[in-house]
Formats: structure tokens, sequence, C-alpha cells
């Protein structure tokens, strides 16, 4: 299949490109035209913190060359002088060409250069008139040509959907969008010196699976021509981490990608990562003070604070979370459903009918009082709040409570309206696996989707005694976007998917 053609450029545009084209011919024709020879030494930002308070006199009497590149951002030509803006990794700095310094042909080819230019600067530090730092060129050359213009010259791009089809133009010109993003790096830093200081061991698992498994959802599926067989890339690791923890290795974590083949929201992509780790003799009550633990300290590290700012909303990370059930946090946060019989299935039926809440006909109560749960209560736990005590119905691989059989040893944990971790102590008795297995198996042949399929070898593996196990997965982009105040997800993924463009 052919690539999808982009829209037509409007004329304006395609007469920049040719103008641009025309200049590059003639540079072409002067010798190389993408030279790979000039060496960066100096970065903007550090000449700010380095320069930052240097006093006028003092760059006069101690001069500090600088040798740095980056994309010219602003112009201004005035006669025999100009001012430009270059932009490199670490943020922007001025520079200053004159025909006294650079030579008048080297000036002449300034001139010509434009917004979005690569360049390459060799001068000396110095403040302008108005006090800015700045550096004086002795030399600047053309390192790349940029054959198409920056978009809105000043206030970069503004179409939403353009920033995420086109994000190397969004981080050219959006300071916040690259500040998300360095952010995001920091955060995936800082959740893998937390795992790694606390002895986890970092392990890679598949991506491609014979068989779908490790959550409750509809697989991608794709064919390995070689073997001759149907593949389906990865929703969750978690029965391939589970299967290290049978073979000792105890305490293991994986930041991970997920593929979904589900539906696009703010909350949702359909490729996503997480971080699963799983810790041998420990339960779902040492998890949940652990997780908070680790999400409190990410935000100290990134944020220098354990309270942020979410869409208008203080987020309290610094005190222990609430710890609510199903029906305790219906009960708690909708007033009308406060002393309602939501353990009778009639009941429960006739409120998901009556608020016309879309629901699994094969389901049981427990089934039907988290779907009810989840429509009406979610997004009302802006605090951080772990839901516990989930139905064995809903939560296949993990273990039932001795002293409730019917609920497991299960939290999912919300944060500003949405799901951001969910953990249990792991089901490790593999005949108990195998029936449930087996019933995620009667379920899809019912209809749904999202059910289990069975996974012999997974049971092979229980059989050979999996010790007391907590395991827990952390959605990585959605904790990304609570520390960044972003309100899609889109926003903290670099290429987000998209409908194609044609």
């Amino acid at each position: 299949m052919s690539e999808p053609t982009p829209a037509p450029l409007p004329q304006e545009e395609n007469q920049i490109i040719a103008e641009r084209r025309e200049k590059l011919a003639a540079i072409r024709a002067q010798g190389i035209a993408f030279p790979n020879d000039f060496e960066r030494r100096d970065l903007a930002a550090d000449l700010h913190a380095a320069h930052g308070e240097t006093a006028k006199e003092d760059l006069e009497t101690t001069p500090v060359p600088v040798q740095l590149a980056g994309r010219m951002m602003l112009k201004r030509v005035m006669g025999k002088a100009s001012f430009a803006t270059l932009q490199d990794m670490s943020g922007r700095i001025q520079i200053y060409v004159s025909k006294e310094a650079v030579g008048e042909a080297a000036y002449d080819a300034f001139k010509r250069m434009d917004l979005g230019d690569i360049l390459g600067v060799t001068g000396m530090l110095f403040r302008t008139k108005t006090n800015e730092l700045t550096i004086q060129a002795s030399q600047v050359r053309l390192l790349t040509k940029a054959l198409r213009p920056l978009p809105e010259k000043f206030h970069g791009l503004t179409d939403q959907e353009q920033k995420y089809r086109q994000r190397y133009l969004d981080l050219i010109t959006n300071e916040n969008t690259r500040e998300t993003f360095i952010r995001r790096s920091r955060i995936v830093q800082a959740i893998r010196a937390y795992m790694s200081g606390h002895g986890f061991l970092e392990v890679e698992t598949p991506m491609m699976h014979p068989i779908p498994g490790g959550a409750s959802a509809k697989p991608f599926t794709t064919h390995h021509n070689a073997l001759d067989m149907e593949l389906f890339l990865r929703i969750a690791p978690e029965l391939y981490l589970k299967r290290l923890v049978v073979g000792g290795m105890e305490k293991v974590f994986e930041i991970n990608r997920n593929f979904r083949n589900e539906g696009l929201s703010t909350r949702h992509n359909p490729e996503f990562t997480m971080m699963e780790f799983y810790e041998a003799y420990r339960d779902y009550q040492y998890l949940m003070g652990f997780v908070e633990r680790l999400l409190r300290q990410v935000a100290i590290d990134v944020t220098g604070h354990a309270v942020v700012s979410y869409q208008g909303q203080m987020i309290d990370l610094s005190h222990p979370f609430a710890r609510l059930t199903p029906l305790q946090a219906m009960r708690q946060y909708n007033p009308e459903l406060k002393d309602a019989p939501l353990e009778d299935q009639a009941f429960v039926l006739a409120e998901l009918q009556r608020r016309k809440i879309a629901y699994h006909k094969h389901d049981g109560l427990a089934g039907l009082q988290l779907t009810l749960f989840e429509e009406t209560t979610e997004h009302l736990l802006i605090q951080p709040t772990y839901i516990i005590e989930h139905p064995v119905e809903c939560s296949p691989l993990a273990r039932a409570n001795d002293a409730r059989p019917e609920v497991t040893e299960r939290f999912e944990l919300y944060i500003a309206g949405r799901e951001v971790a969910n953990g249990f102590s792991e089901l490790n008795d593999a005949e108990d696996q195998d029936a449930r297995f087996k019933a995620q198996v009667a379920a899809k042949e019912s209809g749904d989707e999202e059910a289990m399929y069975y996974d012999a070898d997974f049971i092979r593996a229980l059989e050979h005694g999996l010790p007391p196990t907590g395991g827990c997965g952390i959605g990585i982009d959605r904790y990304v976007m609570l520390l960044t105040d972003a309100a899609s997800i889109r926003d903290v993924i670099l290429f987000p998917q998209m409908r194609r463009e044609d």
C-alpha cells in the first residue's frame, strides 16, 4: 500500500518552498550544501547559566569564545549588521552578525538565510545596549537548509491535530511541548531509579505473543511468515513476568509498550507505556504502600513537590491514599446512591438502564456493580484513591480473599478521575487459575471480545510453583499527564495514533 499523500499546500507556501529550493541549488553549485564538520562546543542554556550575570565590562576584558549551533528562529536585518536568535536543545540565544566581522561575502550569504535554517556560529560573548547576552559572530555557516517555512512566525502551531501529526514542528515552535517531553523523560528515569534502588531487576519480555494475556482487552493481530503462525501484539507483560518469578527472579520490573485494539480518547491511545513489577512474598496491602511511596517520590524528584496542580485542582500525593470498595465509593460520591440497595442485582440493572449505561448481558451482580461504578464514580475520584475488593468474576488473575472468596485482593488507583495503577496479590493456585481461564474462554465464546485466552504454558509454569507474589502495573502516560498538567494523553505521547491524513 502506498503512503498517503499530504494535503496540497497553499500557493503562498508552495512559492516559499520553490524559492528555498532555488537557494539550495545555488549553494550546491558552490560546493558542499550540507557540511558535517562543524564541532559544537557550547549550548545556549549553559552560556546563560555561566554568564547570565557577567558584567558587560568583564566580557570585554576577559573574552569568552563560543562555538554554538542551532536553528534560526528570529532574524532582524539592519543594513551592515543583523541580529538573529538561534535555538538549540537547551534553549535560545541571540547572535549579532556584522559585515565588518564576518566579511562582505559571508554577510551577504547570511542575509539570504531563512528562518528554520540550522546555523553554526563561532564568536565571542558580549552584551548589547539593552544588556542582552549575545554572541558576536566571527563566522556563520549554513549547516542545513530548511526547505519548508516554520508555522506562524512567532506563535508556533495552534492547530491541535497538526501538533500531533507533525510533532517535529510542535517541538521546534512550542517551548511548553519541549518541556513536557523533557519532564516525561525525567519521570521515567526517576521511576527506573526508584525501582532499581529498591532491589528490582529490570527485564524485557516479548512484544509478540502466541496467546494474548495479562489483561482483558482486544488485541492487535499479526502474522509471522517464517513460522506461519498468528501472533498478537502484547496487551500486557504480566504472564511473562510471573513466569520469571517462578524461575526465581523474585523482584522484577519492566517499562513496557502495550497495544490494545480499542477506541481513542483523551485517556486512551492504542499504543501506551506502563511500568509493571512483581515481588515475591508480598501482598496487595504492601503494594499499595509501595506504590504510594513510589509516586510521591517521583513527583518530588521531578517537580520538587508532592502536591501538584492538575487542570486547576491541587492533587495531594503527600498523605496516605484513601481506600474504598466500589460500593463505598459510589455511596460516598453519589448522594442519590447513598442509601440505595446496591447489593440487589435487579436494582443495579434497573439503574444502569435508567441511566442508559451499556453493560455486558452475561455479567452477574458484581460485573454490573463495577460497570455502574465506572460510569458514575470514577471521574469523581480526584484525590488519590484506591478502589479495593474487586469481584472474582472481574479479576481473572488476582488471588481471592481467604475470608471472603467472592472478592479478590486487588486494587485500582485513581487520581484526577482516571485509573493510574492496577495491582493485586497474584493467583498462584494452578488449579484455580485453570478454572478461571476456562471461564474466560466461555465468556469469549459468548461474545466477550475482551475475555482472556487459555494459556496452557502459563498453567504449566504455575504447576512448578509461583511463590506468594504481589504485582502491579502503573500507567506511565497517565502519570506523566498528571505531572505535566496535560489534559489529553496525546499531549504526552510524542507520536500518538492518528487517522490517515487522506
